[in-house]
């Protein structure tokens, strides 16, 4: 089947090395079931930013940018909220059929000077940015990061308008369904950066529970010239997915460096 479709942070010393580890870290959501048939289901999802993947071990995700849009494009409530040091729960009633989207979008800065003879970080919004000053910091770097942070669960058949486009981004354009991929079976994606086919995304994907494996067996890949990727999933089970491209932004009349990234959970069904 196919489809078309804070605050402020000042690290220093041992807290530094803490932020240097982070790049290691990944942001996961992660729902109990991904299809599901019948009527007046119900899932529970965990969220979580950890070493290891679907293994809460470092900190749990902000549920602050997280939203549930039904198959009928409404906006879905979440229940049993729940926030607790290495992770984030949360259930989410599925009443109408079709694809349901999970997930978070946003825009973020991050910026490094030098004061005091200190190494300084910051990561704020563009209004803490400019409320803060940080632009007007002797020799400091900025750089704007957008993320996505998505997954797919469907009740009854899959559907299309979960995958409506803004435009803005990185956003997953056309291809397999997430909830129709089969084990041994190939998928293709295709990615759009702000609307347009982009060569070059760089593309990673890493069976789930990697904690118990020698080796993470990361699939890398990128786009193509239409945007798109193929690829076979030899077993069953859970997927991340992060899409990634550098690119430059302009802040305050000048340009900076930014990177937009795209990360999606889905399950491999067994043939």
């Amino acid at each position: 089947m196919t489809y078309k479709f804070g605050k402020t942070l000042l690290l220093t010393g041992a807290a530094l090395l803490l932020a240097g580890q982070a790049s290691a870290h990944r942001a996961w959501i992660l729902p109990s079931s991904f299809t599901l048939s019948g009527e007046n289901q119900r899932i529970t999802v965990d969220a979580a930013i950890s070493n290891n993947l679907f293994y809460p071990n470092h900190h749990a995700l902000s549920l602050e940018q997280v939203s549930v849009t039904g198959p009928d494009g409404s906006n879905i409530e979440m229940e049993d909220v729940s926030t607790g040091e290495y992770r984030s729960v949360f259930d989410v009633p599925l009443v109408q059929e079709g694809t349901y989207r999970i997930g978070s979008q946003g825009s973020g800065y991050f910026a490094s000077w030098e004061e005091d003879g200190e190494r300084r970080r910051w990561r704020g919004t563009e209004e803490e940015l400019a409320n803060e000053n940080i632009a007007d910091k002797p020799g400091v770097r900025i750089s704007k990061n957008d993320r996505t942070n998505m997954t797919f669960v469907t009740l009854g058949a899959p559907s299309q308008s979960a995958f409506t486009k803004t435009g803005e981004g990185l956003e997953l354009a056309s291809g397999t369904h997430p909830n129709d991929i089969y084990a041994g079976e190939e998928v293709s994606f295709s990615f759009t950066l702000n609307g347009e086919a982009t060569n070059g995304v760089e593309i990673e994907i890493v069976r789930g529970h990697d904690r118990y494996r020698d080796s993470e067996g990361a699939k890398a890949l990128t786009t193509d010239a239409d945007g798109m990727i193929n690829f076979t999933l030899e077993e069953a089970g859970p997927y991340w997915l992060s899409a990634e491209v550098d690119g430059k932004a302009m802040l305050n009349g000048k340009e900076i460096s930014s990177r937009t990234s795209y990360i999606m959970t889905f399950e491999a069904l067994p043939f």
